[in-house]
This record gives structure tokens, sequence and C-alpha cells, in this order.
């Protein structure tokens, strides 16, 4: 599954101001499931506070004890989820957060979010 679905999705208001609607607990539920692993939600925030606001998976790996091959699949997992990025720059993949995905937890998320989500909407919207 690509990432489609979250350009696709109407953002309209937070979690406390009003219910969501199907498709967007559906676009929330598959965005909270790729960051159920600690792993996961520890490589965004590695990822998105990376010096370059992009990291490959050599320079991810350095912070666990696991695998590079685990880390991709990690990452892939992230990427399927839309949360993050590919760019492949040969010989490495490097990888940056999604500004549009995260744009759209934090207005999901945040009850003080004040500003317009139009332009949040605009920014996920089909190509």
């Amino acid at each position: 599954m690509d990432a489609s679905w979250v350009r696709s999705s109407a953002i309209d208001e937070s979690l406390a101001r009003r219910a969501l609607t199907p498709d967007q607990s559906e676009i929330a539920a598959i965005l909270f499931k790729a960051l159920s692993e600690p792993v996961r939600v520890r490589l965004m925030s590695l990822i998105a506070s990376h010096r370059d606001g992009e990291a490959s998976v050599s320079e991810l790996a350095e912070f666990f004890d696991v695998t590079q091959s685990n880390i991709s699949h990690h990452l892939r997992a992230l990427r399927e989820a839309g949360l993050v990025i590919a760019r492949k720059r040969p010989p490495w993949t490097f990888y940056r957060a999604d500004p549009r995905t995260l744009t759209f937890l934090s207005h999901l998320l945040d009850p003080a979010v004040e500003a317009s989500l139009a332009p949040a909407e605009a920014a996920i919207a089909p190509q």
C-alpha cells in the first residue's frame, strides 16, 4: 500500500473538537499501527532531529543493537504508512519525515491548533 491515502484525506479538526470520520479513523489507525513499535518511534525521532533532516540506514543503525536489515524493515513500514519519504542517492537511501503526514497527526491530536487547516489539507491533497 502506498501513502496516497494521506494525500487524499481531508483534515478538518482535532479529536478534541470533532469526532473523526470513518476515513480519518482508518488513516489514523494505519499511522498509529506503524508507530506501535518503540524502534519505529525512535527512528522517527532520529530522522526528524537529524542535522540534515534526513538520514541513511547506516546512520540510523548506529543507534540500535539490531542489524541494518532490521532497521530497513522498520523504515519500510514507516514509508508504507506514509510517515517517511525515501530518496535514493546511490549507493544509499535517505529517509526524511513526511511533513504532510506529520501535519495530519499534529492537527488530529492537538486541540490547541487554532490556525486554519486549509494549508495542511492542501499539502496532502492528490497532486
